[in-house]
């Protein structure tokens, strides 16, 4: 029985952070396994972020191509060759999964077990691997092996050849219509997308609002933004019953109209992600999972079990973002060697690349009230900034949530052009505990897309109509 230090199931993001930050606080004495399934790389790069904003950049290109946001501007419109367009996706795919994840096993000196594996105890996992069964044991664990696109429970949705982010980019011909299940992130990135490369795209949510965990103003503007661009959404929704009409897929949507028919060539589910636990076997070893079969881990990413750890998408918490696993790997490798780290949740950016960009970090205006028992906020539009109006890119709105008493920065709540970008600094501020005065007294660079969250701390100050371009 081969045997090791560390064995890191998952070879995702973090997987590959705890891998790496193992090798390195060993000095590369400790010996490192890493048991994966399939493709090396995990979401992100496979089926997640890398494939998905290659394809909305595309499909901005391609969009922007037909839509001049200046009066004297003519625009031709490009060309679309879709089967191109996701034949150079696929070769961005396999080029950084070969040069970001599967180079740097050797050069960490990381062991690559594959196949699937399962707990015969705390000390040993069984790996199977097409027919052959190896048992190999370890000192201590780390569980990361992701989430999987969750399916919802739709009559009919069986017997059609649905669409998830696990395949969606095998397709080869650009699908003339679009239903999307679902309004969270992932829907709208995709739909959007779609839509401007020229399908004819329908959402259903189904609860009042697409992007439901953004605040009210985001959300809210951004569908109708979407809506602009042609998206049917249809929110307070739900589709009851698919089957298939020829080639293409007949849908039963109910909503407070009633119910109707529609048909669409191609169905995209994206109601969400469950976790990658099922085959494990945790419940032999002590592990304890939430109702939904995700790990619960304490600050230190240790489980219930003090030989496992677990962190990425397969923990239980709020957000599943490539960056947050890398940490939670990083901290749960500090605490496997030895050490002491804790994961802070407190500052994470979050952002939906959707255009505009939807991007957030720290509290919204509900928690703070339910938290503090009290609560000040501004909004500002993007029409009240300069670098806005330049480009054309009005479409926006950005929120900072205050402790009132000590005007410490709570939340900061975007949609722009280029919210991606500037969220970090956001993240800075509540990280450091900073006030709007900090944020004031920050020389700023004009005009810019970032200098929005000084209007809105400008905005406790004075009115934005009463100003220069310039102040503070």
């Amino acid at each position: 029985m081969r045997r090791y230090d560390f064995i890191v199931v998952g070879g995702g993001a973090a997987g590959f952070a705890a891998a790496v930050r193992l090798s390195e606080l060993t000095q590369g004495e400790g010996s490192i396994a890493m048991v994966n399934s399939g493709k090396i790389g995990g979401t992100c790069v496979n089926v997640g972020c890398v494939p998905s904003k290659y394809l909305i950049e595309a499909a901005k290109q391609y969009y922007e191509s037909r839509h001049s946001r200046f009066d004297g501007v003519d625009v031709m419109g490009a060309s679309l060759d879709f089967g191109r367009l996701m034949d150079g996706l696929r070769r961005l795919v396999d080029s950084m999964r070969s040069e970001k994840y599967e180079k740097v096993l050797d050069h960490y000196n990381i062991e690559l077990v594959g196949g699937k594996a399962s707990f015969k105890s705390s000390e040993t996992l069984m790996v199977e691997d097409g027919g052959r069964v190896e048992e190999i044991a370890g000192r201590i664990f780390l569980v990361a092996t992701g989430s999987a696109p969750l399916i919802p429970k739709i009559e009919g949705l069986d017997s059609i050849p649905y669409l998830t982010t696990d395949n969606i980019w095998g397709l080869r011909e650009l699908p003339d219509s679009l239903l999307v299940i679902g309004g969270g992130a992932i829907g709208l990135e995709l739909g959007q997308a779609f839509s401007r490369l020229g399908s004819k795209v329908t959402i259903v949510e189904a609860l009042d609002r697409v992007l439901p965990v953004a605040e009210p103003e985001v959300s809210e503007i951004l569908g109708d933004v979407l809506r602009k661009e042609g998206i049917n959404i249809l929110t307070k929704s739900r589709v009851s019953r698919l089957r298939r009409k020829g080639e293409a897929v007949e849908a039963e949507i109910l909503s407070h109209k009633g119910s109707e028919r529609l048909t669409f060539d191609k169905v995209l589910i994206a109601v969400g992600r469950r976790p990658n636990t099922s085959s494990l076997n945790l419940e032999r070893i002590g592990v304890e999972l939430d109702k939904r079969g995700f790990i619960k881990v304490d600050e230190f990413m240790r489980t219930s079990n003090p030989r496992v750890y677990a962190a990425g998408d397969v923990v239980s918490k709020k957000l599943m973002l490539e960056t947050l696993s890398a940490r939670e790997g990083v901290v749960a490798a500090e605490n496997m060697a030895g050490r002491k780290a804790t994961m802070d949740y407190s500052s994470v950016p979050v952002v939906t690349f959707t255009e505009p960009q939807a991007a957030w970090v720290g509290l919204t205006e509900e928690e703070v009230v339910e938290k503090y028992h009290a609560c000040s906020c501004r909004v500002v539009r993007f029409t009240d900034v300069p670098k806005a109006l330049i480009t054309g890119y009005t479409d926006g709105v950005i929120k900072i949530v205050i402790e009132p008493g000590s005007h410490r920065v709570l939340g900061v709540h975007a949609l722009s052009h280029h919210a991606a970008e500037y969220i970090v600094a956001a993240a800075h501020l509540i990280r450091a505990g900073q006030t709007i005065e900090d944020l004031l007294d920050t020389i700023h660079v004009f005009p810019t897309f970032a200098e929005a969250m000084k209007l809105a701390a400008i905005a406790f100050k004075r009115p934005l109509k009463a100003m220069p371009c310039c102040m503070e």
